[in-house]
């Protein structure tokens, strides 16, 4: 009787079992807390950590050492936003500093072309504007003078001894042409001719216009043929000089466009091209200089000032993100890629060339890879709150 007993007990265990099985089906998930991620059970509840709910996950999905799940619940609060990753056109635009110059190309110098001494110089201060054709300085001058006489001279001879042997002609124009080449004017010649008094002091004209840079002699100096009196430059056109390292030479386009901005005049911008760009580099600083041309239309801007160059590069296709979406240090640059439903991963990235607010992606993500594009900073926050450490990829 106790045989039959024990028989009938074991098969009713063994059913119960059978039956237990059969409503406990393999659902093929497993759950773990999202704040926790090490804590993994094969059945809904809470962490035995925090408290938290456990969210669920497939079966053969690995978590990767650089991967955070989020909940619906934090992402809805986070704002966390993603976008499929795709190519467009991008520019480059780099902002150079700046300093305005004198255009080399509009100087003048006004030189003295018969030896002499300045007798009266009616310029005298750097900064004075002096227009072309304007009464530049008095120069006493004997070898001016005896040209003068020579001239008068053979005017007379020409007019009183017959011209059957000597041509006084040939004799009138090459004294002439002498005062010319030394610099009197036709205007004085003439008054010459009609006063016939001539004079060791002769009166010399500005050949050019512009402001005065540069005074290179002071009344009572003797000067020679050739000699420099003034140096004038026109400052309707300046040089913007751009300080450019050598690792930004290879990114300019020097066809591109240029936008030069001044601090002090806020507002003001001018369109220009680039003219010149220095084949020497300087060997202590490592830094070249760009030259872009200005045009001063008002006179408001002036050799000294500030300013900024901004190069704008032809544009090219390549993949793009926004400014926010990346994350970065010294050392690397990640982003934040979408791997499945509440799930991303940090992913390195090599950024290239920024314009506005997007950047160059040249290596590190696909075409169609789903990015976070706003909440990558919170994050990479949560990331280190519940890990302890930045993620691998920044390392």
């Amino acid at each position: 009787m106790r045989c039959v007993m024990y028989i009938i007990l074991l098969l009713a265990v063994t059913g119960c079992k059978q039956k237990h099985a059969q409503v406990q089906p393999a659902t093929g998930k497993l759950y773990t807390c999202s704040m926790h991620p090490q804590i993994i059970q094969d059945q809904p509840g809470k962490c035995p950590i925090c408290g938290m709910d456990l969210i669920p996950f497939e079966k053969g999905i690995n978590v990767d050492a650089d991967a955070i799940m989020l909940s619906d619940q934090q992402i809805q609060l986070g704002n966390i936003q993603v976008d499929t990753v795709g190519k467009g056109l991008i520019g480059d635009e780099t902002v150079l500093t700046a300093t305005l110059s004198i255009d080399e190309t509009k100087t003048a110098i006004v030189s003295a072309r018969v030896p002499g001494r300045i007798e009266k110089l009616y310029y005298k201060n750097q900064g004075d504007y002096v227009s072309k054709g304007t009464l530049l300085y008095e120069l006493y001058s004997e070898e001016l003078n005896t040209a003068k006489q020579e001239y008068l001279l053979s005017l007379e001879k020409q007019a009183t001894l017959d011209r059957s042997i000597i041509d006084f002609t040939q004799l009138v124009i090459a004294a002439k042409n002498k005062l010319l080449l030394w610099g009197m004017s036709e205007a004085q010649i003439a008054e010459l001719v009609k006063t016939k008094k001539a004079s060791p002091r002769t009166s010399f004209y500005s050949t050019a216009g512009g402001y005065i840079i540069s005074n290179e002699i002071h009344e009572g100096d003797y000067v020679a043929s050739g000699a420099a009196v003034v140096k004038l430059v026109d400052l309707f056109t300046l040089w913007a000089e751009a300080q450019v390292y050598t690792s930004q030479l290879p990114g300019i386009d020097r066809s591109g466009k240029a936008i030069i901005r001044f601090p002090d005049i806020p507002g003001k911008e001018i369109a220009g091209v680039i003219q010149f760009v220095n084949p020497e580099i300087n060997p202590d600083t490592r830094i070249n200089l760009v030259r872009i041309a200005v045009v001063n239309t008002n006179g408001q801007l002036k050799p000294g000032m500030p300013a900024y160059v901004v190069l704008k590069n032809s544009q090219h296709k390549s993949l793009t993100l926004p400014t926010d979406a990346i994350i970065r240090n010294e050392k690397h640059s990640i982003v934040w890629l979408q791997t499945n439903k509440g799930t991303f991963k940090s992913v390195r990235v090599e950024t290239g060339v920024e314009s506005g607010d997007r950047v160059e992606i040249k290596s590190g993500l696909q075409p169609g890879d789903v990015v976070v594009v706003n909440g990558a900073y919170l994050i990479n926050s949560e990331y280190i709150f519940k890990k302890g450490v930045a993620p691998s990829k920044m390392n």
